[in-house]
């Protein structure tokens, strides 16, 4: 196990009062990345369940102003170590469930107990209102996440992009027309579907 002091860190940065998650999240990290490079690890594998993403997914999308989550295969920025979540795909009661079952030790993110309103808890009470009006809504969004048109978004960097290649794309596009004309028909069907 590896001990660090990142309490004294974030209570030495963050003022009183603010949240202090990003800032603990980001060290530890560090201190797993740096610890996989000395032990020569090839992967780092994170516990980050199917809740984790959407949430933080709609953390960045709410308060960051990107469109972005968490990836169940990464590689660092600073290319030193691959990220793997291997329960990105499991429900938080799944994950849970397992580790009861396991008696796998839990420890809670809000462990130094000064965090009282999260943005990470509302966006579980969030989901959780969501879910009353919507059952599948986790289902929908975690397919969203798989299922991006970027061509269909305002990302000036991913516009320029498309356009410098706009030549080698023309053959495309017509694929892409019909694409778009098959996926309107299929999510009307589903529509049709829902409602009888």
């Amino acid at each position: 196990m590896i001990k660090e002091d990142t309490y004294q860190i974030v209570t030495e940065k963050i003022e009183v009062g603010k949240t202090q998650c990003s800032l603990c999240s980001r060290l530890r990290r560090g201190i797993v990345y740096n610890a996989a490079v000395s032990l020569a690890c090839n992967k780092i594998a994170l516990g980050h369940h199917r809740d984790d993403l959407i949430e933080t997914l709609m953390l960045n999308l709410f308060f960051a102003g990107s469109i972005r989550s968490m990836p169940p295969y990464l590689r660092s920025d600073d290319g030193r170590n691959v990220v793997i979540g291997p329960l990105a795909y499991a429900s938080e009661e799944e994950s849970g469930c397992f580790a009861e079952l396991k008696n796998f030790l839990i420890t809670p993110c809000d462990l130094c107990g000064s965090q009282e309103n999260l943005q990470r808890k509302r966006m579980k009470e969030l989901l959780r209102d969501m879910e009353r009006e919507i059952p599948n809504v986790k289902s929908s969004i975690m397919n969203a996440m798989g299922n991006v048109r970027s061509s269909q978004l305002l990302d000036r960097t991913l516009t320029k992009q498309l356009k410098d290649f706009a030549p080698l794309n023309h053959s495309n596009h017509h694929h892409n027309d019909r694409q778009d004309q098959q996926d309107v028909n299929k999510s009307a069907h589903r529509v049709r579907s829902d409602q009888t």
